[in-house]
């Protein structure tokens, strides 16, 4: 990998709290879609080790179900990253916009 995740284009950014805001993120992320966009999503996470491995499960499950149920092309890449000294976060984008950005 010669960059880091927080050096791709970010859509939007989730600041989630709990489970229920990961659930709500995922919706909104699914809603907005991946394919029709030349930027990626963010979501930061609190360092709860146990919190954060839910919400993050949370977030790549639900946006892939999500994005199935929507018959979209679920071709989407992920990483999860230590952001700063009180959030975890993972940045998703479609593998396709990742390939046109050089990335």
């Amino acid at each position: 990998m010669d960059f880091h995740p927080k050096d791709l284009p970010v859509f939007k950014t989730y600041d989630l709290k709990d489970e229920k805001d990961a659930s709500d993120a995922v919706d909104d992320m699914v809603n907005l879609g991946f394919s029709n966009r030349k930027e990626g999503f963010k979501v930061l996470m609190p360092k709860e080790t146990k919190l954060a491995k839910r919400m993050g499960y949370t977030v790549t499950t639900g946006v892939n179900v999500g994005l199935r149920k929507k018959n979209e092309t679920r071709d989407i890449k992920y990483w999860t990253y230590h952001h700063d000294d009180d959030h975890y976060a993972i940045v998703l984008i479609s593998n396709k916009i990742l390939e046109e950005l050089g990335f």
